[in-house]
């Protein structure tokens, strides 16, 4: 496993395609009001990045908070994806406009391949995203759920450069392959359920590592995510306090042995979970 060194975690990552922040709010779950005080609260408390998708049904909620925040676009990172059933090509027009609509934006940051589609090919699905990125309707291109056959095929049936892969990544799952394979390939590796629903709360290993460092076990958890090349992290939380912890992983460094004992959790046989 490649890792940086603390004056190389940011809270912004950057490869040769572009930057994303290494934190971002998760939205998975978040329905109606809850979900737009939830993103109202996560824009004041700094969050720049904020991942949605059009099966997650909040959209519409979300592009309130943004439009309620008062924060120039430019200084925001907005991600959503599309589900297997809209990526045909007569269909991905629609469904990003359709996005853009209910976001109140004139353009998303990243727009995802929510899962692989066994009915459309690639190719078709990602030349018609190309079209809308020339269009300047999104920055970047991204799939979500690929596994390393998958996304070597992306990278292969794409104009424009493929900025990440979003995938369920947490101490529980190991993505050494995919790891490898995108800090190689200047690909972000983006992970959902970063905390695995809490389960990291209860573990002993990253609870000694973080009474070493006076954090908890979600600091611990987000600071050997983003400590590793080309990670970024997306947990969910709802209220202000999760929030503001969530972000306070930048002032300290998990030695290369922490690293190492928080790998070998995924021995552990946790079940994985899918957004």
């Amino acid at each position: 496993m490649e890792t940086t060194n603390l004056a190389r975690v940011s809270t912004v990552l950057e490869t040769r395609h572009g930057t994303i922040p290494a934190i971002g709010l998760g939205t998975w779950q978040l329905l109606g009001e809850a979900c737009r005080n939830a993103v109202r609260t996560a824009l004041e408390a700094g969050y720049r990045h904020i991942d949605t998708a059009q099966t997650y049904d909040n959209e519409s909620e979300i592009g309130h908070a943004i439009t309620d925040s008062g924060i120039p676009r430019e200084e925001l990172f907005i991600a959503t994806k599309i589900p297997p059933s809209r990526l045909d090509a007569s269909l991905i027009r629609k469904a990003t406009e359709d996005s853009l609509r209910r976001l109140r934006l004139d353009h998303v940051d990243l727009l995802l391949i929510h899962w692989p589609s066994h009915r459309v090919p690639l190719k078709e699905t990602l030349a018609a995203m190309n079209e809308l990125r020339n269009e300047n309707k999104i920055k970047h291109i991204g799939v979500s759920n690929f596994d390393l056959t998958a996304l070597k095929e992306a990278e292969r049936s794409s104009e424009a450069p493929i900025f990440c892969d979003q995938v369920e990544y947490h101490p529980y799952m190991p993505q050494e392959e995919l790891l490898e394979y995108c800090g190689q390939s200047d690909i972000f590796l983006v992970a959902y359920s970063p905390l695995c629903r809490g389960r990291v709360f209860s573990d002993k290993t990253i609870k000694r590592i973080g009474e070493h460092h006076g954090k908890n076990p979600a600091q611990i958890t987000l600071r050997w995510l983003i400590q590793q090349q080309n990670v970024a992290a997306i947990p969910k939380a709802s209220d202000i306090q999760h929030m503001r912890t969530d972000l306070d992983v930048f002032d300290f460094e998990l030695s290369d042995e922490e690293m190492k004992q928080i790998s070998g959790l995924h021995h552990s046989g946790v079940v994985s979970i899918s957004a």
